[in-house]
């Protein structure tokens, strides 16, 4: 048994074991995204429709895609156990609950998106800010090359993320959602852009 685990094929077994359950988490985030996104598109009138919303859905849509790309960079580890199986599975599942929160499965009549995201940002930003906590972990778990790759600028982002996150469940200010909105997707594609263009 022993043999078997140390043996660098059965790591690479156990490693699409565990991918193929966070591929089944993403697909499922990413089709509720998209299913609502089809909706708004299918009944442009049934509810009205919200900017900073939006932005949101497209950040989400953005970092799950994300998500599965460098989650590749797990591929490298030995050593797997449950304790590290389950962090990793959890980090997936926050994911699909916050693609769940950006789009409600219904809205009452009447009831724009506009209400529905500043009624449930205290969810959002709340589990939004956790997640770039425990980010930290998965990237750690990667090792210190891994982490020393990124650079302080990692540091900086989840900070900036997380402090960012706490004053937009403090606020309701449009101008403060609308523009941390706007520069959360435009970094996050520019940190992708710049970090993860090529899988290595």
């Amino acid at each position: 048994m022993q043999d078997a685990i140390a043996d660098p094929a059965s790591h690479a077994n156990l490693y699409i074991h565990v991918r193929i359950l966070l591929g089944m988490i993403v697909g499922l985030g990413l089709t509720h995204l998209l299913r609502h996104v089809a909706r708004i598109v299918e009944r442009p009138h049934a509810h009205r429709v919200h900017g900073v919303h939006l932005l949101w859905a497209a950040f989400m849509f953005v970092y799950v895609l994300h998500f599965w790309w460098w989650q590749f960079s797990l591929s490298h580890q030995a050593h797997w156990n449950f304790t590290l199986y389950l962090y990793v599975t959890l980090y997936a599942l926050l994911l699909y609950l916050l693609c769940a929160l950006v789009f409600p499965e219904s809205l009452a009549e009447g009831v724009g998106y506009r209400e529905y995201y500043y009624g449930r940002r205290r969810w959002f930003f709340g589990l939004l800010a956790l997640m770039f906590v425990i980010d930290i972990g998965d990237t750690l778990i990667k090792g210190p090359a891994y982490l020393q790759q990124l650079g302080p600028e990692y540091w900086v982002r989840n900070t900036v993320f997380v402090l960012a996150s706490l004053a937009a469940i403090a606020t309701r200010s449009p101008r403060f959602h609308g523009m941390f909105a706007v520069a959360a997707l435009l970094y996050e594609l520019s940190w992708i852009w710049r970090r993860y263009e090529i899988l290595s």
